[in-house]
């Protein structure tokens, strides 16, 4: 008995032992586990970003442009992100972001280690790399901090980060920073611009079909696109709404009827597509004062001195003055087919398409089908049937204008529902046009047309492009003259002369090639008689002309030959409209401007500019030479502009062969000057002169500008001395010659 006691008591003192030594080696083993977590822990913990710099964290942001009225007229950007905080986006949203990427967002501590772990398993078993299972923690985290690659490292780095995150910052705050950061496709950054632009909307408008739509979005922007993939979006924006009702978060049916919704886009159009010349313009000089990146990236806001009504207005007056110019000259044909380049009619797209398409625009469309009386036109989402009367103008029949294929430009009439338009066909020979309106009082830039399309030409005719201003330019010399002392009813004689010059005899004439006598100032002026001009300039010298056109702010090669007294010089539309603004404002220049007031992104005013204000002229001289404008338009060349029946002065010119054509007047409160030509200087037919081409422009905008508002009156000129005292002005001397302007 004794013996089995001691066999019993040694077998407890080996069970002991053994249960020692496991337990010894279980802690080894902990040890050696918990020892190897912090190590790797250590590891990929090492270099990683401070969170604590999220709590002044600024995202990369646009610079937004802001027209007189505070809308939006562009933008510029590295990512479209409109920054928001936490009470401007609706709760519908945030419910759907929650349902679908985190349900477990208000109750985790960053990471959901149950959700990692089932990833992790099937993914490893699939022999995959670790994907899916974040949070919207660590999604933020990544986003802000890490690489996209999908790795074991990565994922542990975002897991670290999205604790520390979640130990500093609220809930609130980490859906905030989220909301404004992540990627929602075609350039898009954050749940206010995503809305804006997908619905053309601010996020706290978004109904429940809407909100569901952005949510499905942060997975794969690409492939869940409503734009791109309009089927996939819907499949997704229905996993959302799925995910929503089972959450408890909306109703069965809520659920139901947002399922039924259709996707309902509204995508914003480009805002700088308006005024894309103005913006390039203001563009330009924001990145010569703060660097491209600031600009890009900063988040300035911009106030400048566009006026988007009156900018819609000369736009339209632009094409539309184009448009009958081309219709005078006839069909010229010449037109790109798209089937002899090896495209498809249905797979085409045209960048016009990328544009709004408005009522009064002007688009590139497609040629689908021709008949005998009709044809097919599709412009973007549009279509439209052309009949004999809309390309009567042509004067050649429908089967013989167009085949399937071609590329046409065309008018937009009208609009109707289900994706239908009705257009007229127009022509695009190359001529081109430009615009530029001013107000007189502050000197600033309200509307601003470069070209006839600034997809196709980025130039700005109206900043960049030097070009001879023929009769334009006379109203320099008469001020000259009037300055020192001579009266608008004082006389010159209109009649044949010849100037000696050093390069020999030259013979210059009249338009009409007729000539009237002795005429007084005004009716020279008023007529646009050259041979008055000319001796004018002469007999008070050309050199003193150019002091005065310096004095106006003229600052292109003036050449000291008496025929820029003609307008043989070149000089920039902007020079000519802001010149002329000095006449009906006393005699005082305000140089132009585009931009009234910059802000950074915390408000921060970096520039307020005033207007430069520059005497130039006495208010005598002003006045009188306002009223000899006047007389231009009363009864001179100008005379077409008295259908719009308010106070308003200005000047044709025609250039030589009818190369350019201009107009440049004033109403008592705006300046505006519009020219007509082709870039690569050919004439633009006969007859094509300042009056036929370039005021028919200038009236349509004007006409637009001035509407419903009181046109004012202007100073009137000083008492003048009686017409019985007039002098004769009329004394040539000898002076250079150059080419010839009208």
């Amino acid at each position: 008995m004794k013996a089995v006691f001691e066999e019993l008591r040694s077998a407890e003192t080996s069970r002991k032992r053994l249960v020692g030594r496991l337990i010894f080696g279980a802690l080894v083993l902990a040890s050696a586990v918990v020892g190897a977590v912090g190590g790797l822990l250590l590891v990929y913990s090492t270099d990683l970003p401070q969170v604590e710099a999220l709590e002044h964290y600024r995202p990369i942001s646009s610079t937004e442009l802001y027209d007189v009225h505070g809308n939006v007229i562009g933008s510029f950007a590295l990512q479209r992100r409109v920054v928001a905080s936490y009470n401007d986006f609706p709760k519908v949203l945030l419910d759907a972001l929650v349902s679908i990427e985190d349900k477990e967002f208000y109750r985790h501590w960053g990471v959901n280690v149950w959700r990692i772990a089932g990833a992790a398993f099937r993914d490893i078993e699939s022999g995959g790399k670790v994907q899916g299972a974040s949070t919207l923690t660590m999604q933020l985290a990544r986003n802000l901090f890490l690489s996209p690659d999908r790795s074991f490292h990565r994922k542990i780095q975002e897991a670290l980060l999205a604790i520390q995150i979640e130990r500093r910052f609220t809930k609130q705050q980490i859906l905030t920073l989220y909301a404004n950061q992540i990627y929602l496709g075609h350039g898009v950054y954050g749940f206010e611009a995503a809305p804006e632009y997908y619905f053309s909307k601010p996020a706290r408008q978004l109904t429940l079909p809407e909100a569901a739509l952005i949510a499905g979005l942060p997975k794969s922007p690409l492939y869940y696109s409503p734009i791109n993939h309009a089927d996939h979006a819907l499949r997704r924006r229905t996993l959302v709404i799925d995910a929503m009702l089972e959450d408890g978060k909306i109703t069965v049916a809520q659920a139901d009827a947002a399922r039924k919704a259709a996707l309902g886009l509204n995508v914003a159009h480009d805002p700088n597509s308006l005024a894309p010349y103005f913006v390039e313009e203001v563009r330009q000089y924001l990145e010569g004062k703060y660097g491209a990146d600031q600009v890009h990236a900063g988040g300035l806001r911009v106030y400048t001195t566009l006026d988007m009504d009156l900018q819609a207005a000369a736009n339209a007056a632009v094409l539309d003055g184009l448009a009958a110019y081309e219709r005078r000259h006839g069909w010229h044909g010449h037109l790109e087919n798209i089937l002899f380049e090896g495209q498809t009619l249905e797979h085409y797209q045209n960048p016009d398409w990328d544009e709004q398409l408005a009522t009064g625009s002007y688009m590139h469309g497609l040629v689908t089908a021709v008949a005998t009386t009709t044809a097919g036109i599709k412009i973007g989402n549009y279509v439209a049937t052309l009949t004999k009367a809309d390309v009567a103008w042509t004067k050649k029949p429908l089967a013989r204008l167009l085949i399937p294929g071609d590329i046409v430009y065309v008018k937009v009439l009208s609009l109707a529902p289900g994706g239908k338009a009705r257009v007229s066909l127009e022509q695009d020979s190359g001529v081109q046009g430009a615009l530029l309106a001013i107000d007189n009082l502050s000197g600033e830039v309200r509307a601003m047309v470069g070209g006839r399309d600034f997809n196709l030409s980025k130039f700005n005719r109206a900043t960049q492009a030097l070009r001879q201003v023929g009769s334009s330019f006379k109203p320099y010399v008469y001020t000259a003259v009037i300055d020192q002392g001579a009266s608008p009813d004082d006389t010159v004689v209109d009649s044949p002369v010849i100037f000696q010059t050093a390069s020999g005899q030259y013979f210059p004439h009249n338009f009409d090639d007729k000539y009237e006598g002795t005429i007084t100032l005004r009716r020279a002026l008023s007529q646009s008689r050259n041979i008055p001009a000319l001796k004018l300039a002469d007999k008070i010298g050309i050199r003193t002309v150019e002091e005065y056109a310096r004095k106006f702010g003229i600052t292109s090669p003036l050449p000291p030959y008496l025929p820029v007294a003609l307008g043989a010089a070149e000089m920039t539309l902007m020079e000519q409209t802001s010149a002329y603004s000095v006449f009906p404002d006393d005699g005082v220049r305000l140089a132009p401007r585009f931009v009234t007031k910059v802000t950074d992104y915390d408000g921060r005013v970096l520039e307020e500019d005033y207007p430069e204000v520059k005497d130039v002229i006495s208010s005598r001289t002003a006045r009188i030479m306002t009223s000899m404008l006047e007389a231009v338009v009363e009864h001179g060349t100008g005379v077409a502009a008295t259908k719009l029946k308010v106070p308003l002065g200005g000047k044709t010119g025609t250039t030589n062969d009818f190369t350019d054509a201009w107009f440049v007047g004033f109403s008592p409160a705006m300046t505006a000057g519009v020219w007509v030509g082709y870039d690569e200087r050919r004439s633009l037919g006969s007859k094509e002169t300042g009056a036929r081409a370039a005021l028919p422009i200038w009236m349509q905008f004007m006409s637009a500008a001035l509407a419903g508002k009181d046109p004012g009156q202007f100073q009137p000129p000083p008492d003048l001395p009686q017409k019985q005292t007039a002098q004769t002005l009329d004394t040539p001397d000898l002076a250079p010659a150059g080419d010839e302007g009208h």
